[in-house]
């Protein structure tokens, strides 16, 4: 079994299985996780690693509403990711397609469930791959290091927030 656990943060890739399963817990409302994972404004302030500038180009979190989003490294390189919203049910779940444009075809199903877990909010994200080896890949990227970082960031700002209201 390939993955690592953390305290609040757990990432699963099982062998011969196409799928990463992520799980968060965050000690904040469910709403206010779901409007920091969907609002186009707050989105560059945690996705990826902090020394990456995200750029939201496109963010229409609807049904049938599409998203892209590029990433600027310190050393020039742009990653961009773009999708479509296949379902959105507000502070329930996102299912979305992902597709990274530097591999164009290979894409990633995602379905990300908010629930209320013990005071806090469960947030579990699931990617299907086309392939083992898509998933093997993209794991071989750093993403765990990346989400981990995202994943710091995020905790960060539903402190501020929370600070706020």
């Amino acid at each position: 079994m390939r993955g690592i656990i953390l305290k609040k943060f757990n990432l699963l890739a099982e062998p011969e299985k196409q799928e990463i399963i992520i799980t968060h817990i965050y000690d904040a409302p469910r709403e206010l996780v779901w409007k920091t994972y969907t609002d186009p404004k707050l989105r560059p302030q945690w996705w990826g690693p902090e020394n990456v500038e995200t750029t939201v180009e496109k963010m229409d979190v609807r049904t049938g509403g599409e998203y892209r989003v590029t990433q600027h490294t310190p050393n020039g390189i742009e990653v961009t990711f773009h999708g479509v919203y296949h379902e959105i049910l507000a502070s329930e779940r996102i299912v979305q397609t992902e597709e990274f444009e530097g591999m164009p075809g290979h894409v990633v199903l995602e379905t990300i469930i908010f629930e209320d877990f013990e005071g806090k909010t469960k947030v579990t994200d699931t990617s299907i791959t086309p392939s083992v080896e898509d998933r093997d890949l993209i794991i071989s990227t750093g993403m765990e290091e990346g989400v981990i970082e995202s994943d710091k960031r995020f905790n960060k700002l539903l402190k501020e927030l929370q600070k706020k209201s």
